[in-house]
């Protein structure tokens, strides 16, 4: 949705499906930049803007795409009607800017679809009980389309996005990288949520729960392609693991640049102080990740956690102000400077020694580890970031992920 041409092909090839005999539903995003572009005139406006206000900014963002691909569709004989989420509607919580999906309403799409009409409806928002335009966080139209995709009980959910499918790792870090043809549900949540930016957490959780089949694709593809050839292409996430071959011990090698690392030194050791530490930092709507606390020494201990690194300032004032005053805590710390490098696969599972080949990599790349977090399929470890790439590189190599 980058400019009015790209528009145009996205029209082109969702004409090209519905001359297939298929109902179609269509959730685009913004066009390339316009987000960005209408988060900086907030911040111009004030440092810190009410969050309802910004929801009500950044929504009309996908408001302009949608009429525009109607608008497209008309052109090359179709018929096309679009809606923004709170006119399907789409229900969501008050969470303004980080809201949840909670109901979708379907009889006024599947009316228009039955009709013979293409539908578009915006993505990345919704509307709360009070009737407030609500956003769902940055990359919500993967989330809205799956949404949408399950509520219609869709045959299959294409996303196309400025890649061509789930690679084993980011070939911009990695030039070997490998597409995956197929990649179990599992591990594209853990794909997702460790920082692989192919699809938001929450769209892989959707397609999870509601067992939505959904297909990566490029969307840079010739929009007149064979039906058939672009049905195939991409990866398809599955629901269920290959039982004809053995799995592959690693699918992927995942990682997340924006992490930060907090420090709660001098804690009194005693039950329940995890909650007391990590309670307000929830309360506040901050995400926390990896988590340790150390032995205790002389009844006091250290609690390490990690947290977005767009959240580090905010979760360190939120610190200040409850652990300080009501816990004792002798000092806080904090270091923006880190990343985490993971393997993902669940072939893990049935493999011993995985854990034991990932860190004789990373010594053998004088690469120290910080913290440590598993899974039953995937091993997170965070590291300074300057070494961030290096490690991603050997890693790949190390579990022999190379293109064939």
């Amino acid at each position: 949705m980058g400019s009015t041409e790209r528009i145009k092909n996205v029209a082109k090839r969702v004409a090209k499906w519905h001359d297939a005999g298929h109902q179609m539903v269509v959730v685009p995003s913004a066009m390339s930049g316009e987000t960005n572009r209408l988060l900086g005139l907030a911040k111009e406006i004030m440092p810190q803007p009410d969050p309802r206000e910004l929801d009500m900014l950044a929504s009309t963002g996908e408001q302009v795409s949608v009429a525009l691909l109607a608008m497209a569709l008309q052109s090359l004989g179709k018929q096309a009607v679009s809606y923004a989420g709170w006119q399907v509607p789409i229900k969501t919580d008050s969470a303004f800017t980080k809201a949840r999906i909670q109901s979708i309403d379907d009889e006024r799409v599947r009316r228009d679809l039955d009709a013979g009409n293409v539908v578009i409806i915006t993505g990345f928002q919704g509307m709360d009980p009070e009737g407030n335009i609500t956003t769902l966080g940055r990359g919500g139209s993967d989330t809205s389309a799956v949404a949408v995709a399950a509520a219609l009980k869709a045959k299959e959910c294409l996303i196309y996005t400025d890649v061509d499918g789930v690679y084993t790792t980011d070939p911009r870090v990695v030039t070997d990288a490998r597409r995956l043809k197929t990649v179990t549900f599992e591990e594209m949540l853990e794909m997702a949520s460790l920082g692989s930016k192919v699809l938001q957490i929450r769209s892989v959780e959707f397609a999870g729960n509601y067992r939505m089949p959904t297909r990566v694709l490029s969307s840079l593809t010739d929009p007149l392609m064979p039906l058939d050839e672009e049905a195939r292409s991409g990866t398809l996430i599955s629901f269920e693991e290959d039982t004809n071959m053995e799995q592959a011990t690693i699918t992927g090698i995942a990682f997340s640049r924006d992490e930060a690392k907090i420090t709660v030194i001098g804690v009194p050791d005693r039950p329940g102080i995890a909650y007391q530490i990590l309670g307000p930092v929830a309360d506040a709507n901050i995400e926390v990740d990896m988590i340790i606390q150390n032995q205790s020494t002389d009844g006091k201990t250290d609690f390490t956690f990690t947290v977005p690194r767009g959240e580090y300032t905010k979760a360190m004032d939120v610190l200040e102000r409850s652990v300080r005053e009501h816990i004792g805590a002798a000092r806080i710390v904090g270091d923006t400077k880190v990343s985490k490098v993971s393997v993902v696969g669940v072939g893990m599972r049935s493999h011993v020694g995985i854990a034991s080949q990932m860190f004789r990599t990373l010594s053998e790349e004088n690469v120290n580890i910080q913290m440590i977090s598993t899974s039953e399929i995937k091993i997170s470890v965070l590291i300074d970031e300057k070494y961030m790439e290096l490690a991603v590189r050997a890693l790949h190599k190390a579990f022999g992920l190379e293109s064939a």
